[in-house]
């Protein structure tokens, strides 16, 4: 299939996950592809990863559209119905300014055939399994375990691949769990032991705290919504609470882009803007967005529904360091305005690792001092800070690497 597209693009995509399409301001990433490159010894589950818009096995991918739920039929006509009012009103203007450059990026990966052979398949990628191999063990609860009293007792093994003496070995060993950094300084990833759970750590990678300044800030908080509350995922927190992160603190002397997950809600959006990048001290840049699309190269749902759009919004800000200012950051910088990145949603508010795509645009020296504040993942070369940086790194989610 590679030898059919000339400049390579194919190609590239199956090293690096990264497809870019001609004029259309857009990129398609597979994220399993570009977490696998954190990993030397194992790989990212494409099963466990593909776990909701991928059919089972055992049926073919219909490729018909379909016809919307009449539950969102009906709330689409009731809405339609009245007359918006003026938060609607500002949130769908939003909507029409990019409309035209999302269609235009959903009609390039409609067009890329090559492409939309491979992401039927994304889920069994090289896998020799049916995908129904995650067990449903009970996850360990960090909240849970911070707070009681054994807490300063808690420590977490760590292993490392001592590949001369050709056996595993504890070269770093238990280290304490809380109030400390856990690192991996290792070129290799390795297995990490915590009360009968084991979790695979990317190499060069770390968790919990850190006093290093930080060229890239990424941050996905756990907003207010309903459906994450009804559905129980995880522990949201009341808007105010995100105006007291370090944000200044974090910022290496050169400073750092801040990217910021936000949903399409216009009462957060308008709070961010007004409120949030203010008080954190963060000069807007520039919006990118993730849209996101079904195994057959569908969109989730239809592009104007006005509640349940399939997209989502990445916001990019300019924090300064010392000696510099945000206005000449973004002069120097300069950040284009209204990307779009496509790929096929993994877990309930799992993000896809997009970190690479915004090295471009980060100040300051290289190789970036990356950090991801409410991680619930680790990357190679980033430092994770939340309550769950080792929920998806459950060796569950993995599988032995091909290539040892």
């Amino acid at each position: 299939m590679a030898a059919s597209e000339p400049d390579g693009r194919l190609s590239a995509f199956l090293k690096s996950g990264i497809y870019t399409f001609d004029g259309a301001n857009a990129f398609f990433i597979d994220p399993v592809r570009l977490l696998n490159r954190s990993y030397t010894r194992f790989r990212v589950s494409p099963s466990a990863y593909y776990s909701r818009f991928f059919p089972s096995s055992n049926f073919p991918i219909d490729d018909s559209p379909k016809n919307p739920k009449k539950r969102k039929c009906r709330g689409n006509e009731k809405k339609k119905s009245r007359e918006l009012n003026s938060r609607e009103q500002l949130a769908d203007r939003r909507h029409q300014e990019v409309r035209a450059g999302l269609l235009k990026a959903h009609e390039a990966l409609l067009g890329a055939s090559e492409l939309l052979e491979i992401l039927r398949n994304l889920r069994g990628d090289g896998e020799k399994n049916d995908g129904n191999s995650i067990s449903a063990e009970r996850e360990l609860d960090f909240v849970e375990l911070g707070s009681v009293w054994q807490a300063p007792l808690y420590e977490i093994d760590l292993k490392v691949e001592d590949e001369d003496a050709g056996f595993e070995s504890c070269c770093q060993g238990a280290v304490p769990l809380f109030d400390n950094l856990v690192a991996n300084e290792s070129s290799n990833d390795i297995e990490a032991e915590l009360l009968d759970h084991k979790y695979i750590l990317p190499k060069k990678s770390c968790f919990a705290e850190s006093d290093r300044g930080f060229n890239l800030i990424m941050i996905d908080p756990p907003w207010e919504n309903s459906s994450a509350h009804q559905k129980q995922k995880y522990q949201t927190l009341p808007n105010r609470h995100f105006l007291s992160l370090p944000i200044k603190q974090l910022t290496h002397s050169s400073g750092a882009l801040v990217a910021l997950w936000v949903t399409n809600r216009e009462k957060l959006r308008t709070f961010v803007e007004n409120e949030l990048f203010p008080k954190w001290g963060v000069k807007y840049a520039a919006t990118f967005y993730w849209l996101k699309v079904k195994a057959n190269g569908f969109l989730i749902s239809e592009l104007d529904l006005f509640h349940h759009r399939p997209y989502e919004c990445l916001l990019l800000g300019l924090s300064h360091g010392k000696g510099t200012d945000s206005e000449h950051l973004q002069r120097e910088i300069g950040i284009p305005d209204n990307q779009v990145f496509i790929s096929v949603p993994g877990d309930y508010s799992r993000k896809p690792p997009i970190g690479e795509l915004l090295l471009d645009y980060v100040p300051g020296p290289k190789p970036a001092q990356c950090i991801e504040l409410f991680a619930r993942e680790m990357i190679g070369g980033w430092t994770s800070w939340g309550n769950e940086p080792l929920h998806f790194q459950d060796s569950r989610y993995f599988l032995p690497s091909t290539d040892k």
